[in-house]
């Protein structure tokens, strides 16, 4: 009977053991990653480039507009949609603060508020359209990059508006440039800490709150969730809204590291953040992943393209090796355990 029992066991183990590795596959990518960095980065007088304190600050800062995008894109594939309006949405919070304080001459909590107000609009009004009128959420998105895109145009009259900082007219608030500096004895930049409360942020949301649940269900098997009570129309808006707002914030920051609002900033953005979120091993399908994942995913992207870049490698080979890294990553999920 105990032969019986260890031969039972055995499978079972091994299936836990994999579901493991498979669940953490974006964390374990990431470390072999950051090693690999260590290994090829260049050395400068004999110090290692990459684990210089100034290169790693890089690397996060770089990192935290496609992250805090990439959560709430996480929130939409979780309930099987799609959200490819993110980086025009970003570009129009871009043009939107530097038009704002710059060119009318508004404050800076003013302008952020309606800024973050317009980005949340925008998503409802597109989750809208998915659950109610029941378009499918990538037509709905594409129209909606154009349509953000359209309308930055017009806000800024076709080109980008410079943010210079001071007191007078034409001059953006002084209190904007601080998302821009660094903290913490000038180690730490300010984008990265609001991406890390945005990501704390959401990783407990969908650990307690009830929402998070009707989330994945919707995600898991739409019908069986409104069959259920749970309020799918209400929750795929909210969603959708969630990412809009965040897209908005991700402008903001944008617009303060580059010191302008461009209607063409945050040109492929979209694909950045889908890709972090798969790498993170949140499922297309919708009803699996994690915001933790994803976190990993869009640090583990920065990695390989500071240590690329470091190594000076052809972009065109840069862009190779992400698709590459973006099919393994979803190939690893075909290969995932169900259960």
């Amino acid at each position: 009977m105990t032969d019986v029992q260890d031969r039972v066991a055995a499978p079972a183990e091994k299936t836990s053991v994999a579901a493991t590795l498979f669940r953490f596959q974006s964390v374990f990518g990431l470390i072999v990653v950051f090693v690999a960095a260590i290994i090829f980065s260049p050395r400068k007088n004999g110090e290692i480039l990459f684990v210089s304190a100034d290169n790693l600050a890089n690397v996060v800062r770089a990192v935290s507009e496609i992250g805090i995008i990439a959560v709430g894109m996480t929130f939409v594939i979780l309930i099987g949609g799609i959200d490819l309006s993110v980086g025009a949405v970003l570009g129009l919070a871009a043009v939107g603060s530097a038009v704002l304080m710059v060119e009318n001459d508004w404050g800076f909590l003013p302008s952020v508020v309606l800024v973050l107000a317009i980005g949340l609009v925008f998503g409802a009004l597109q989750g809208v359209a998915t659950a109610m009128i029941g378009i499918q959420s990538f037509i709905v998105t594409l129209a909606g990059l154009q349509i953000a895109r359209g309308l930055a145009r017009i806000w800024s009259g076709g080109q980008g508006v410079a943010i210079a900082y001071g007191d007078g007219p034409k001059e953006a608030p002084t209190s904007f440039a601080l998302l821009g500096e660094r903290t913490f004895g000038g180690l730490v930049p300010i984008p990265v800490i609001i991406f890390a409360v945005v990501a704390i942020a959401a990783v407990v949301f969908l650990r307690v709150s009830a929402f998070s649940r009707h989330l994945y269900a919707v995600g898991g098997n739409e019908k069986a969730a409104r069959l259920s009570g749970v309020p799918v129309v209400r929750v795929k808006i909210a969603v959708f809204a969630i990412c809009g707002l965040l897209a908005s914030l991700a402008g903001i920051v944008h617009a303060v590291q580059l010191n302008q609002g461009s209607p063409n900033d945050g040109i492929g953005y979209e694909l950045d953040a889908i890709a972090a979120v798969v790498i993170g091993g949140t499922s297309l399908a919708g009803g699996r992943g994690s915001v933790a994942g994803t976190v990993a995913g869009a640090l583990l992207l920065g990695v390989l393209n500071n240590i690329l870049a470091l190594n000076n490698i052809d972009s065109n080979i840069q862009l190779l090796i992400k698709g590459l890294v973006i099919v393994a990553a979803a190939a690893l999920q075909r290969l995932r355990p169900t259960s």
